[in-house]
């Protein structure tokens, strides 16, 4: 079982890669975007609740969050194991995280870190595209615009956000390194962090995570 843990500013490309390697390791794809997105739409008890938070504009509490992500977790194709994008985004996270785990008798096996250095992060988030329907987000290179998203089984319009300018992008990567970029010594001092140049082209970044994947130790 590979339990995978996704780590990389905005703009690194962890999106992309999760899918990539979800179709080659045959094991879902867990973002915590998509998760709030499907709880809110299938109106589940969490779902409601964390609707009420961004209704006012409020953060959703880690407890919300940790329960969709237990909910995700214990679901029958999690058997393999699972890479989760997206979260924990916190050292708090990353502990309830820890003993979601021991309770379910999963483990996380190899945290990548995508490093990516901020002037080409900024490249690429102003030249990103998101899904009309299914708010899949697509990078610089992976889907050209005119194609569609094609996420599945998806068609919708692809589309750059509003907020996709520069003041905005900066502010996203300022709070990533203050709250999220913690988790790499984190992760470090367990003995499961390893970078990959995030730089290089998408093909050649996906072969490079692969290899630290399939060489990593497996949950017993």
């Amino acid at each position: 079982m590979y339990g995978i843990v996704l780590l990389g500013a905005p703009g690194a490309g962890k999106g992309t890669q999760a899918v990539l390697l979800s179709k080659d390791l045959r094991i879902p794809h867990i973002s915590s975007g998509d998760l709030f997105r499907e709880n809110i739409k299938n109106q589940t008890e969490l779902g409601k609740q964390a609707q009420q938070y961004l209704d006012r504009g409020d953060l959703v509490p880690d407890e919300i969050t940790i329960g969709m992500v237990r909910e995700r977790l214990s679901r029958p194709d999690t058997a393999r194991g699972f890479i989760l994008d997206g979260f924990p985004r916190t050292i708090p996270q990353a502990d309830a995280l820890a003993q979601l785990l021991r309770e379910l008798g999963k483990c996380i096996t190899i945290v990548p870190y995508i490093r990516v250095r901020e002037r080409m992060l900024m490249e690429r988030l102003s030249h990103r595209w998101t899904c009309r329907d299914c708010g899949a987000v697509f990078s610089y290179e992976s889907v050209p615009p005119r194609e569609g998203c094609k996420k599945d089984v998806c068609t919708g319009e692809l589309y750059q956000r509003s907020d996709d300018n520069p003041e905005t992008q900066a502010r996203r990567i300022r709070i990533y390194q203050e709250q999220t970029a913690p988790l790499i010594d984190y992760y470090r001092n367990l003995g499961l962090l390893r970078e990959v140049n995030g730089e290089h082209t998408i093909p050649y970044v996906h072969h490079l995570l692969r290899q630290l994947i399939m060489t990593s130790h497996e949950c017993d």
